[in-house]
Order: structure tokens, then C-alpha cells, then sequence
């Protein structure tokens, strides 16, 4: 049987679902996640690794009045199925009652939601795939400055989405993604760095170049040649496209439900109060063609929308699931599985043009470790990058922590540039911060 047969997946879930009523549920949902696609490394045109992938997995989730119970299995056998159905009933009669748990309303369900053109398998072998990483890595390697590599890997996957309740919605979607990445080493006077770039699409002729990925891929590793240590001081700082989603997505976990109602977030509170500066706002996009982040309808079967949770710098929705939105006396906003393309607004301003905006600072390519407190607000992490004076950038620098606290960060953006990086869920360009704490020697 074809493993993204998405009629056949609908009707076995009609059927868990009417087994699970049979057995006193009063509602139940059903989600299911099939994918298969393969893996491929090289490394100095040595063939590293060939996976494979096929992977089934389902779960259930029953309700018994507001008891609920949950069970998951990689076995999609009817024997397998009927026992994972079972369990999950059996831990519903045994849990606690929550007046909060429950389907997502039914008025909110996509009984009629978008094709987003997210399906676009590449016929590719293997054998291809390899011959594609290591002409990347060679590409790479022909400037002398590169010494050693990682290696060059190759992903293609497919996958089929779908999701089942009780309130008659059946739903599912097929997904690809392919990516292919460079990881390069230079060595200078004993010191080495590494660097790396990739990309990534659902369709594999959106993707970059190998061309331009492995002449980047070098670029970013030779760059790093050189670097410095700077002494302790304060001074703006520019967060690249690449790095800033990571400031983007602290921001996403101090509005997300769960953390708003157990009172672990810095914004606690904070709805309809600034956030950001006024010229700033963050919208989600969850329908756009072939994006990386879009999706019909989120993990609960509610329809996505096009939304502001940022408008003017005044924070507008809290990221929200149906469960969190109830415990907050809310609706929820579509987000049972996080954001779907959210976007920051851009101003005219290229790179290099906020680089100039800057004048003098420090531009951070890479961070390091993982200190920051959602609950307090408070950033600490290491961080690598590169000093910038008049506009231009100098040097490399390293071994140097960058300080300070989200709330103010982001209420002191300056600016975000057009350099758009849109190889996630969050797109944003560099994003210019007035001041920030930079330790070193």
C-alpha cells in the first residue's frame, strides 16, 4: 500500500475514532504522522552516510466527559491500533477531571481549508544525492584557505499530515523538504575555525545553488580567520538574519500560552501594552505557497489565520492553543504547534546600509549556550561575531558573552534590514539593538 494514501488514513481514523465512542469516550482525536524520504553525507568525496527514513506514528487522545487520556504507537496494525485505543481509555477513567481540557470548538475547525502547495517530491537517488555533496564540498574547497571539512549532507523527506476529532473533522496534507548543508574548516597560525551554510525549500528547485551555497559556505568559514578578543564595554549590536530568529523565538515562548497562564514569562500581563518600539510589528503568514512554516489548519484542527501579535509595538494576541486560551478566559488563536511563518516588519534598509545605521558596534553571526530566563527576561549567552567601525566591518572577535535583558532588547530594536531569511517558521532580516553589554578581557 502507498504510504501517503490519505484517504485510507482518513478512514482508519473514522474508525479509531468510532471504536474509541464504542468504548464511552465521549470525544476523541486522532493524529497521525507518515513520513518517509533518506539522508545522505560526504566528506572529502568519501561517502559518509546513506539513511533511509520511514516512519509511522499515531496518537489518540480520548475524552470522558473533561477526563482525558492519551496514548501513541508506531504500530498501525489493527491489533496495535485497538490496544493503543484501549489504553488510552483505560487513563482517562483513571485521571483527574480538568475544566479546561477538550476539543478545540467545533465553529473553529478548517472544515474548508487551503491547498498551500507544500508537496513537491524530487525524484532523486541516492546515488545523485551523494554526487551532489561532494561536488558541494569540492566547490568548497578550492579556495587553499580551507583546510578540512565536515563534510556535505543531503535531506529529502516526504510526509503526510492528518488530523481527526469527533466533531466530523478530517483533515490531512502532504509536506516535502529538502536541504543540503556545508560544513568547512580553515586553519591559520595554528588557530582553526569552522563555519558552515545550507538551505532548505519544499521544492528542490527553490533551493540555493550549490555554486553559491559552497563559495558562502567558504566565505563564512575564511572570515572567521584572525579573530580577537575585546575588552569589557557596552555598544549597539547587530544580530544576523540568521541569528536574530533566535530573539524572535524567545519572544514566542515568553506570549505562548502555557507560559502566560503559569505566570513563567516577563510579559506576563503585558497584552495590549508595548512590547517593541512603535515602528515594529510581527504578523503570521500561515498560508504562504511552499513556505517552510505554513500549514492549513494547526495541531488541533483549527483553521490558521493571518493575524497581528504585534501591531505598532503593541503586543495584541497571546500564542495560543485551545487549552491555553481556556485556562486564560481566551480564544485560541490557531497555534496548537507553534507559529506558522511569522514575520517581523522590515524597514529599506540593506545589511550593509544597517551596518552604517550602527556606525560602531558589534555584528553577531554565531551565539553560543543557552542563558536566557523567559521568566525574568534576563540574556546571557557566548557569542562570535565580528567588530564594526564607520560601518564597515574590521575583524573577527571571539570568546565574548553578550548581556542584557529581553524586555528592553527588544524595546530598544532600532531597526530590522531586508535581508530577509525565510529558512524557518520566523522570517526576519539583521535586527539592529541601540545597546547591549559586551563582555570580554
Amino acid at each position: 500500500m502507498n504510504i501517503f494514501d490519505k484517504s485510507h488514513y482518513e478512514n482508519l481514523s473514522a474508525d479509531i475514532l468510532e471504536k474509541a465512542k464504542k468504548q464511552g469516550a465521549s470525544h476523541a482525536e486522532v493524529t497521525m504522522s507518515l513520513e518517509a524520504g533518506f539522508t545522505v553525507s560526504s566528506r572529502l568525496k568519501q561517502v559518509e552516510t546513506v539513511e533511509h527514513h520511514h516512519d509511522k506514528g499515531i496518537g489518540i487522545t480520548v475524552f470522558f466527559g473533561q477526563q482525558s487520556g492519551s496514548a501513541s504507537s508506531s504500530d498501525l496494525s489493527p491489533l496495535a491500533l485497538d490496544t493503543t485505543i484501549a489504553k488510552a481509555c483505560n487513563i482517562a477513567k483513571y485521571t483527574s477531571s480538568d475544566p479546561y481540557s477538550g476539543l478545540a470548538e467545533k465553529s473553529q475547525m478548517a472544515f474548508d481549508y487551503p491547498d498551500l502547495n507544500l508537496d513537491h517530491p524530487w525524484e532523486i537517488t541516492p546515488e545523485a544525492a551523494l554526487d551532489f555533496t561532494i561536488e558541494c564540498e569540492t566547490l568548497a574547497m578550492e579556495n587553499p584557505r580551507i583546510t578540512n571539512s565536515e563534510g556535505s549532507s543531503l535531506s529529502s523527506h516526504r510526509s503526510l499530515q492528518v488530523y481527526a476529532n469527533t466533531h466530523g473533522f478530517t483533515g490531512s496534507y502532504l509536506t516535502t523538504q529538502h536541504s543540503l548543508n556545508c560544513v568547512l574548516i580553515a586553519q591559520e597560525n595554528g588557530h582553526m575555525h569552522r563555519d558552515y551554510d545550507y538551505t532548505i525549500a519544499r521544492n528542490a528547485a527553490d533551493m540555493k545553488k550549490i555554486e553559491d551555497l559552497a563559495r558562502k559556505a567558504s566565505e563564512k568559514t575564511i572570515n572567521r580567520l584572525g579573530a580577537r578578543r575585546l575588552t569589557t564595554r557596552t555598544a549597539p549590536v547587530v544580530f544576523s538574519a540568521d541569528i536574530a530568529k533566535s530573539l524572535l523565538s524567545n519572544y514566542i515562548s515568553a506570549t505562548s500560552g502555557g507560559s502566560i497562564y503559569r505566570k513563567s514569562s516577563f510579559l506576563v500581563d503585558h497584552l495590549n501594552k508595548p512590547v517593541f518600539p512603535s515602528h515594529i510589528s510581527l504578523t503570521q503568514h500561515p498560508h504562504l505557497p511552499k513556505a517552510v512554516g505554513s500549514a492549513p489548519f494547526d495541531g488541533e484542527g483549527v483553521r490558521t489565520l493571518k493575524q497581528d501579535f504585534v501591531c505598532d509595538g503593541v503586543l495584541q494576541n497571546y500564542i495560543l492553543s485551545s487549552y491555553s486560551a481556556r485556562k486564560l478566559g481566551m480564544q485560541t488563536t490557531g497555534n496548537a504547534g507553534g507559529v506558522y511563518n511569522l514575520l517581523i516588519t522590515t524597514s529599506d534598509l540593506s545589511f550593509e546600509e544597517l551596518l552604517k545605521n550602527m556606525d560602531t558596534g558589534l555584528l553577531v553571526t554565531e551565539l553560543i549556550g543557552q542563558g536566557v530566563n523567559i521568566v525574568t527576561g534576563d540574556y546571557s549567552r557566548g557569542a562570535f561575531g565580528y567588530w564594526v567601525e564607520n560601518g564597515k566591518i574590521q575583524y573577527p572577535v571571539e570568546e565574548i558573552t553578550i548581556a542584557g535583558n529581553l524586555q528592553e532588547m527588544f524595546m530598544n530594536i532600532v531597526a530590522v534590514s531586508n535581508d530577509i531569511d525565510t529558512r524557518s517558521r520566523i522570517h526576519t532580516g539583521s535586527i539592529l539593538i541601540d545597546s547591549m553589554t559586551i563582555a570580554g578581557e
